[in-house]
């Protein structure tokens, strides 16, 4: 059974980090398109970035575009999502999800998801 869970999200203040970790079972992380998706109060999912291990490819959208790191633990099964620079409108839930195939673009689409964690960034 393929299950992802999430962790790291919390409360911090306007310019912190936080990191997220999304553990993987049930299937190797290094043979599917990982990617971290949101969704703020009022709005709809918005992916903001993905990586695919077999090939090293990661993208961001431009909201987190150098603010943002996605990176990969292969021996862990873990996929990360190092947050910098926070601002109050990345307040959301964030969610890993998984796809076969390589990372391409940041989306919303994908098979596989986690039940999501919590980021609330206060000004």
């Amino acid at each position: 059974e393929v299950q992802l869970v999430e962790s790291g999200g919390g409360l911090v203040q306007a310019g912190g980090s936080l990191r997220l970790s999304c553990a993987a079972f049930g299937f190797t992380v290094d043979d599917y398109a990982i990617g971290w998706v949101r969704q703020a109060p009022g709005k709809e999912r918005e992916g903001i970035s993905c990586i695919s291990s077999i090939d090293g490819n990661t993208h961001y959208a431009d909201s987190v575009k150098g603010r943002f790191t996605i990176s990969s633990d292969n021996a862990k099964n873990t996929v990360y999502l190092q947050m910098a620079g926070l601002k109050p409108e990345d307040t959301a839930v964030y969610y890993c999800a998984a796809e076969r195939g390589l990372c391409r673009i940041p989306h919303a689409y994908y098979d596989y998801w986690g039940q999501g964690t919590q980021v609330t960034v206060s000004a």
